[in-house]
């Protein structure tokens, strides 16, 4: 009886977990998409490479990958990604493995070694800021700089008392990636990191796919908050090389 009990327990619990995990995938797949927006426009400058957007001319000397925040399609960004790239930067956007960066942290790799030419920068908004961080502090010496899109690090072993250049922009609005909470995890970024808030920013700006659930209403256009966010990476990067 006991046997028998616990065969039921089990397979009870071996359901709950196939469920659960069910559950998980079809919630991830769940996306936020680009949206329509009268004052963005697209020229679809862009080019595919296996699950990869690649924005620009690859000879360029300095590239930026960007990692998509949380269920936010790399489509999101692509305004971002070809604005900077009029820049002579080359951009670079992946699609993460269930639409997290934080289960592709690693993902740069392969971009890094497909054009190992290029001085290389990487990014990303919101969780796909925080793989981002963890990226670069765990392969601090393979890229030049990090750029942070309302989004933070979490705790790291070797970024924290580096000299890596780091960026950080956020939104005085942002009710996901708040105010609050960029400053509290400012320790574990380098002394000499450069933060911008954008006045009247929020989270869901950073790319162009509509509201955000927990997020807060801009008092700026999507418009303004894009221009000020290409304008501040730009001028940003050239001030490293």
């Amino acid at each position: 009886m006991k046997k028998l009990f616990k065969s039921k327990i089990f397979l009870i619990l071996s359901a709950l977990l196939v469920t659960a995990i069910g559950g998980f995938i079809i919630w991830a797949q769940i996306t936020y998409h680009s949206v329509n927006e009268p004052t963005i426009h697209l020229d679809n400058q862009m080019s595919v490479e296996d699950d990869w957007l690649l924005f620009g001319n690859p000879n360029s000397q300095v590239g930026l990958i960007l990692y998509p925040g949380a269920k936010v399609e790399p489509e999101a960004y692509a305004y971002l990604a070809q604005e900077l790239a009029k820049e002579n930067l080359f951009i670079a956007l992946p699609h993460m493995t269930l639409n997290m960066a934080i289960f592709d942290v690693s993902k740069a790799n392969e971009i890094i070694h497909m054009y190992n030419d290029v001085d290389w920068f990487v990014g990303g908004h919101s969780m796909g800021g925080a793989a981002a961080a963890m990226y670069a502090d765990q392969n601090i010496h393979q890229v030049n700089g990090l750029i942070l899109l309302g989004a933070y690090a979490s705790d790291n072993e070797t970024l924290t008392n580096s000299q890596l250049p780091v960026l950080s922009i956020s939104g005085s609005n942002d009710g996901l990636s708040t105010p609050a909470k960029i400053e509290e995890k400012k320790v574990l970024l380098p002394d000499e990191a450069d933060f911008v808030e954008i006045e009247g920013g929020n989270h869901a700006y950073f790319g162009v796919y509509g509201e955000q659930s927990g997020d807060n209403q801009a008092d700026i256009s999507i418009k303004k908050q894009q221009e000020t966010i290409i304008d501040t990476i730009t001028h940003w990067i050239k001030e490293q090389k």
